[in-house]
C-alpha cells in the first residue's frame, strides 16, 4: 500500500492584493492607536479618581478635628462603645458616605470605630505622622481592608495635640466609579475605531485605484523592470515632475548631455545652461522630432507630457547620421564640381576641334594657353593666400560650383593663412558651411559675388565672408544661429537648420565667436574670430604637406565642407 500523503496545513497569510494588505495594515494601526489612547486615559482617570478619594478623606478628617465637642468628649470621657466621642463620630461617618471614622488618643487608642468591638484597642495604621501635627493622604490596607485615608491631628483648646483623627473612604466605590467610566470610555474608542476604519476604506480605495490594484510584489516587480529597461536602452530618457525639474536620468542620457546624477531635482536651464537643449526639455519648444546640438552632438528630442503635469524626454543621437549628411553634401559638391568642369572642358574642347579643323593652328595654340594660364592662375592664387591643403582645396572646388551657378567667388587680397591651424577640418566645416549659404543667398540675383577673406592676427585666425544678396534683417541676425531655424527646403536625408548652430558652438567651443551683420554695398557678412587657432610659428599640427607645387581644382576630398545652412 501506498503512504498516506501527510495534511496539508491550513495556511493564513497576508492576502496578495494591495487594497487588502493595505486596510489591514490601517485597520491593525487604528485598533493599536485606539486601545493604546484608550490605556494612556484610564491610567490617569484612576490616578485622579484616587486623589479625588483621599483629599475627601481629608476634608471629612479636618471637618471632624476642627469640632470643640470632639476634643472636650476625649479629654473627659473613656473610651467606651456609647460614649459620646463614638457616637459622634458614627454621626459623621453616616453624614458623609465614609468608610469608618476613627478617633485615636496620643496613645494610638481608638476611641470610635465603624466595628464596636475595635472600640479601645490600638490603631493597626502608624498615627506617628498626624500625631506630629502633618496631615496625611494615602491609599493603605487596615482593619477594614484597602481605602483611601486622610489624617489630622487633633487639637484642643490650647492648640495642644491631644489626638488625631482617622478618615477612610472605601477603595471599592474608587474602583466602581473607574469601571463605571469604562463603558462611556469604550464608546468613545469605538467610535474612534469606527471613523479610523472608514478613513483606512476610503484611503485603500484611492491607492488600489492610483496602484490599478498590483500587489506589492507586482509594483517592486515592475520597479526593478524599469530600472533595467531605461539603463539598458541605447536612448535617453529623462523624466520631469509637474514643477519641471529633472526626475530620473538614464545613463543613455546622461552620456548624451554629459550630465551626472546630480542634476536631478534641478530645472533643465540650471543643469544644462541655457539653450535650445534646455528650452525643448523644459516644453518651451513645441514639436516632433526637434533638433538640438550638445556639445559636439547632434540630438533628435522628443517630448511627451504625462497624466501627472510632467513629462518624459527621450534623446536620439543623430551625431553619425549628421555626419554622413555632410559626406554625402560633399559628394554632391564634388560632383557638381566635376560636372560644371567636364561641361566647361568639354566647350572648350569643341572650340579647339573648331580652331583645328579651320587650320588655324596660331589661334588654337593661344587659346590652349589662355585656358591652362586662367586654371594655373585660379589655383595659384588660393595656395599663395590659403597655405593649408583642405581649405585651398574647398575653396578652388567652391569656386568652380560658384562659377556654374552664375557666381562670382573671390579671395579677399586681405587674405593670408599660414599653414598652422590647430584644428584644420573644424575651419573646414566653418567656412563650408558660411560659403553654402552665402551661395544660396545669392542666387538667382544680377551681379552675384561672394567674397571670403580668411587672415591671422597672431594665433587668431578671423574669417568673413560677404556676399551681394538680400541680407539679414537686424532683429533676425541671432535667430539665424538658433538650432532649428532655417528658411530653405528640408534635405532628403535630414532637417535643415544646424550649419549655423555648429559654426557659432565650433567658435565658441574655441573661445571665440560667430556674428552677422551688414555688408558694405548691401549684403550680409558673417565673422567668425578663432583665437588660438594657429600654432606657434615653427610647430605643425599634422604631417608634411607632400604637394611640389599649386593643386589642380576638386583634387583633395574635403569631409563635411558641404554642411547645410540655416538661413
Amino acid at each position: 500500500m501506498s503512504p498516506t500523503p501527510p495534511a496539508r496545513r491550513l495556511r493564513i497569510g497576508m492576502p496578495r492584493r494591495m487594497f487588502s494588505q493595505l486596510l489591514l495594515m490601517q485597520l491593525a494601526i487604528a485598533a493599536g492607536v485606539v486601545v493604546l489612547a484608550t490605556g494612556l486615559f484610564l491610567a490617569p482617570l484612576g490616578n485622579q479618581l484616587d486623589d479625588q478619594a483621599m483629599r475627601r478623606a481629608l476634608a471629612i478628617a479636618q471637618t471632624t478635628a476642627a469640632m470643640p465637642q470632639i476634643a472636650d468628649d476625649l479629654e473627659r470621657s473613656r473610651p467606651t462603645v456609647d460614649g459620646p466621642v463614638q457616637q459622634e463620630a458614627e454621626r459623621i461617618r453616616k453624614a458623609s458616605g465614609a468608610e469608618y471614622v476613627v478617633v485615636m488618643d496620643r496613645h494610638g487608642t481608638r476611641w470610635s470605630h465603624t466595628d464596636p468591638d475595635q472600640v479601645g484597642g490600638h490603631v493597626s495604621t502608624d498615627p506617628s505622622e498626624a500625631l506630629r501635627g502633618r496631615d496625611v493622604m494615602e491609599i493603605d490596607s487596615g482593619t477594614l481592608g484597602r481605602s483611601a485615608r486622610g489624617k489630622v491631628p487633633l487639637r484642643d483648646d490650647q492648640n495642644k495635640i491631644i489626638g488625631a483623627v482617622s478618615v477612610g473612604i472605601e477603595y471599592d466605590s474608587v474602583r466602581a466609579r473607574l469601571i463605571h467610566a469604562i463603558p462611556g470610555l469604550f464608546a468613545y474608542a469605538g467610535g474612534a475605531l469606527a471613523v479610523g476604519a472608514l478613513a483606512a476604506w476610503l484611503i485603500s480605495r484611492r491607492v488600489q485605484r492610483q496602484t490599478r490594484d498590483l500587489a506589492f510584489s507586482d509594483i517592486s516587480a515592475l520597479l526593478a523592470e524599469r530600472e533595467a529597461m531605461l539603463h539598458g536602452i541605447r536612448e535617453g530618457v529623462v523624466a520631469l515632475d509637474r514643477a519641471g525639474r529633472v526626475r530620473l536620468l538614464n545613463d543613455e542620457a546622461q552620456r548624451l548631455l554629459g550630465i551626472g546624477e546630480e542634476a536631478v531635482g534641478a530645472l533643465p536651464d540650471e543643469a544644462l545652461g541655457e539653450g535650445r537643449t534646455a528650452d525643448v526639455l523644459a516644453g518651451r519648444v513645441d514639436g516632433t522630432d526637434l533638433i538640438a546640438v550638445r556639445g559636439q552632438r547632434v540630438l533628435v528630442v522628443n517630448r511627451m507630457p504625462t497624466d501627472d503635469g510632467g513629462a518624459v524626454a527621450t534623446l536620439r543621437d543623430r551625431t553619425e547620421l549628421e555626419q554622413l549628411g555632410r559626406e554625402l553634401d560633399s559628394t554632391h559638391g564634388l560632383i557638381d564640381a566635376l560636372r560644371a568642369q567636364d561641361h566647361e572642358h568639354a566647350n572648350r574642347m569643341h572650340t579647339l576641334l573648331g580652331l583645328l579643323e579651320l587650320e588655324m593652328y596660331d589661334d588654337a595654340v593661344e587659346f590652349v594657353g589662355e585656358v591652362v594660364g586662367d586654371h594655373r592662375a585660379t589655383a595659384e592664387q588660393v595656395t599663395e593666400k590659403i597655405e593649408d591643403p583642405l581649405l585651398a582645396a574647398l575653396l578652388v572646388g567652391k569656386a568652380t560650383v560658384a562659377a556654374e551657378r552664375g557666381v562670382a567667388l573671390w579671395v579677399s587680397d586681405r587674405t593670408r593663412l599660414p599653414d598652422r591651424l590647430v584644428d584644420p577640418r573644424g575651419l573646414v566645416t566653418v567656412v563650408g558651411n558660411l560659403v553654402d549659404n552665402a551661395l544660396d543667398a545669392v542666387a538667382g540675383t544680377p551681379h552675384a559675388r561672394v567674397e571670403v577673406e580668411l587672415r591671422s592676427e597672431g594665433r587668431t585666425a578671423v574669417l568673413r565672408v560677404r556676399d551681394t544678396g538680400p541680407g539679414i534683417p537686424a532683429e533676425r541676425r541671432e535667430l539665424v544661429f538658433t538650432e532649428g531655424w532655417s528658411t530653405k527646403k528640408p534635405p532628403a536625408h535630414g532637417k535643415r537648420g544646424i550649419g549655423l548652430s555648429l559654426v557659432r558652438r565650433l567658435a565658441e567651443r574655441q573661445g571665440g565667436r560667430a556674428t552677422v551683420g551688414e555688408a558694405t554695398g548691401g549684403g550680409a557678412e558673417f565673422t567668425v574670430v578663432l583665437p588660438e587657432a594657429l600654432t606657434e610659428p615653427g610647430v605643425r599640427t599634422g604631417p608634411p604637406d607632400p604637394r611640389p607645387g599649386p593643386q589642380p581644382a576638386l583634387t583633395v576630398p574635403v569631409p563635411g565642407a558641404a554642411e547645410e545652412g540655416s538661413r
